[in-house]
Order: structure tokens, then sequence, then C-alpha cells
């Protein structure tokens, strides 16, 4: 086995648990986080929350796979650890700058949803009440 081989090798066994420890982090603790965003619509944040998951899987082992391929031969161990540092570094950086996006969609989305529920009244109106005394004499 070349060095070459062998850094592909310790790459996808980095990556790819990686992929999955982060991926059921994210679903674990982003549920809550789903609900409040979705207003207590529990089934809709579940759905949501898988879908998030493949698109998550998807995104990142197909990110993994393209930056898998080594454009010079690594020739020795410190040419192995170099490489991964390189390529594992761009994975974790493009999955941070993604996850913050997600973050922030989900965050803004949230906000929107409560603006909307603060504006709603809390009663419905009973009708029109004509004031009893202008506020001020004539």
């Amino acid at each position: 086995m070349t060095w070459t081989v062998g850094t592909y090798v310790v790459y996808l066994l980095v990556t790819v648990p990686l992929t999955i420890w982060v991926a059921t982090t994210l679903s674990r603790n982003g549920r809550v986080f789903l609900e409040d965003v979705f207003a207590g619509n529990d089934a809709l944040a579940h759905a949501v929350n898988k879908l998030l998951v493949v698109g998550f899987y998807l995104l990142n082992l197909g990110l993994v796979m393209l930056f898998l391929r080594v454009s010079t031969p690594v020739l020795d161990l410190r040419d192995l650890v170099e490489t991964l540092s390189i390529k594992v570094g761009v994975v974790l950086l493009t999955l941070g700058v993604l996850h913050f996006l997600n973050v922030y969609v989900f965050n803004a989305m949230r906000r929107r949803s409560r603006f909307e529920r603060a504006r709603v009244a809390p009663v419905p109106p009973q009708g029109f009440v004509p004031p009893t005394q202008p506020a001020y004499p004539r």
C-alpha cells in the first residue's frame, strides 16, 4: 500500500464517522429549536429535521468524495499528515459555514413567526364600541 492510498483510507476513516457524529448531534439538539421555529407543530419539525439530516449527509459526503483526490503523490508520513490536515480542515470549515447559515435562516424564520404571533390580537374583536365622551372639549 502506498502513502497516497493510506492517505485516502485515513481521510475516509476520519471524515465519514465525523459526518455521522455531527449529523446525529445536530439532529438530536436541533429538534427542540425546530419545534420552536414551527410553533409547536411537532410533526412538521420532525419532518424538517429528517430532511435536514438527509441533506446534510448528501452535501457533506458529496464534499468528502469530491475532495478525496490527492493531486501530488504522498511520499511519507509528513506528507500524509499535511495532506490530511488540509483536506479535513476544508471539510470542517465548510460544514461550519453551512451550519451557521442554517441556524441563521431558521432563526430568521423563528423571529418572523414570533412577530406574526405577537401581531395577532389575543381576543377576537367583539364589535365596534363608540367612544363615550370626546377626549377634549370642543
